[in-house]
């Protein structure tokens, strides 16, 4: 169980619009590396974990991603808080707009809807360690080429941080993924 509390992780403050940004985001919000499939993931490959020990990392990875997709959600809010229809037709999201209008909706930067598809899961343990090492990786190199396409302190400062957390979410994966080498070698 977790407690929620009432603030984001990391606190998020933009004080420009940016809508190729807020577009350019969407990638972490709803695309096939984002926070959303991430968390979905994990809490889904809990279940079949071997032991405490991997049921409790992926419970705690999961939900800290739900988190970041709660930053992200903020993020491109601020980003596109008061765009005309014009300037969301020159960032290119008037097909976003049209569906949604400044509503958030999980889609990639392309504007491609979320898909379960993009939630792993095999019920093979250590398969489903080495997804998710891959898929921090992933992750990380996404959030780094958001912060190559902003110069805006508001919007790098949230990024760097989430970077730095995948950074730290694949260190978990690996020790988790190490140490079942030892206890169960049969597994690998």
């Amino acid at each position: 169980m977790w407690q929620y509390v009432k603030k984001l992780q990391y606190p998020v403050n933009i004080q420009r619009k940016d809508l190729k940004m807020a577009k350019a985001l969407l990638a972490q919000y709803g695309g096939p590396d984002s926070e959303l499939a991430a968390a979905l993931r994990y809490l889904n490959q809990r279940y079949t974990m071997p032991d405490e020990r991997g049921y409790a990392l992926l419970t705690d990875i999961g939900t800290e991603e739900l988190a970041h997709l709660e930053m992200l959600g903020t993020m491109i809010y601020q980003l596109m808080k008061d765009a005309t229809i014009e300037e969301l037709k020159e960032a290119g999201l008037a097909g976003h707009y049209a569906q949604h209008g400044k509503a958030l909706f999980p889609t990639d930067a392309n504007g491609v809807p979320f898909t379960s598809a993009y939630i792993e899961a095999t019920a093979d343990f250590m398969a489903d360690l080495e997804s998710n090492m891959a898929a921090e990786q992933r992750a990380r190199a996404v959030y780094e080429n958001l912060m190559n396409q902003t110069n805006d302190p508001d919007v790098l400062a949230p990024l760097s941080f989430l970077r730095q957390r995948e950074i730290v979410h694949f260190e978990r994966f690996k020790e988790l993924r190490d140490y079942y080498l030892q206890k169960y070698p049969k597994n690998t």
